[in-house]
């Protein structure tokens, strides 16, 4: 295959290829691009010298694709559809009709939270519309929003605040400790010295508001005990209920597991301040109806 400089190819060809894989002839290709048959053969042609491939053989009275026009056609498929959704995006945006998929970035404890809450009213207004959650590292989130590989961002991300980023202010949370309901110790406020004496269950290396949370611990010289480190949020309050671990958990969620009768929370010491929750999105898709429309959605929700 000829080394194909990208700069000089004519992204006009991959809807040319696309037309002769679902049509199977150049004739009908050349109507359904609204073309003439000699401008959709040179282009064929133009294709084959790029790919150094036939890509389409003639087989009885169909075009056939070759083995390499078959590894072309997902990403040619794919990059068409990107290009159609991100050219419709900037026009208005119709929840009731659109089918777009909203690629958000949070952690799992952020998933319990902000999933049950939004879910059910985006999908009264936007039926047709999908949410994909991804958990990614704080400088992954940083690039993806860039290249709108991921749309929003939620959660509290301090590196997100610049010039280049949206951000919306949704909530303002802080970081208790919870136990179970007869856990042996009765303070209602910790002490650092109370706190170095708890044994911990402990997650979240990718959450930006526990790294908080060990490096204050650290700086003040409070050492904690961790008895267990896990992968996910979510699996926290099934330890604690169950043994004397404890856990550091965003005050949003621990007061609900509080209303369960199972669970108390105990305050941390005054060093640890709140933190601003909000959403993020990059300032070149600011123009960009559909998030516009997830952001302002999100932002009367909370």
């Amino acid at each position: 295959m000829n080394k194909i400089n990208f700069n000089t190819f004519d992204l006009n060809l991959v809807r040319v290829f696309l037309a002769l894989w679902e049509q199977r002839s150049v004739t009908a290709a050349a109507d359904r691009l609204n073309l003439t048959q000699p401008a959709v053969s040179h282009a064929l042609k133009r294709l084959r010298d790029h790919f150094d491939d036939p890509l389409f053989t003639r087989v009885g009275k169909a075009m056939e694709p070759t083995t390499a026009a078959r590894r072309l056609y997902v990403p040619f498929k794919t990059c068409l559809e990107t290009l159609r959704e991100t050219m419709t995006s900037h026009g208005d945006f119709d929840p009731a009709q659109s089918t777009r998929v909203f690629t958000i970035a949070m952690s799992d404890i952020s998933e319990s939270y902000v999933l049950p809450r939004v879910l059910a009213p985006l999908l009264k207004q936007a039926p047709g519309v999908r949410i994909r959650s991804v958990q990614l590292e704080a400088q992954e989130i940083e690039s993806k929003l860039r290249s709108g590989q991921v749309d929003m961002a939620f959660g509290y991300l301090p590196t997100l605040a610049a010039p280049e980023f949206e951000s919306t202010f949704l909530l303002e949370d802080r970081f208790l400790c919870i136990v179970r309901q007869d856990h042996p110790c009765r303070d209602e406020r910790l002490t650092p010295a109370t706190l170095s004496s708890l044994e911990f269950v402990e997650v979240a290396v990718r959450a930006t508001g526990y790294q908080m949370v060990r490096s204050l611990l650290q700086q003040n010289g409070i050492e904690q005990n961790i008895r267990a480190q896990i992968e996910h949020f979510t699996v926290i309050p099934e330890i604690v209920r169950s043994t004397n671990l404890v856990a550091i958990y965003p005050a949003s969620v621990a007061t609900r597991l509080r209303e369960s009768g199972e669970f108390r929370t105990l305050e941390l010491p005054a060093l640890f301040p709140s933190v601003d929750v909000c959403t993020h999105y990059h300032s070149n898709f600011r123009s960009d109806s559909s998030i516009v429309w997830l952001n302002t959605l999100m932002q009367t929700l909370f």
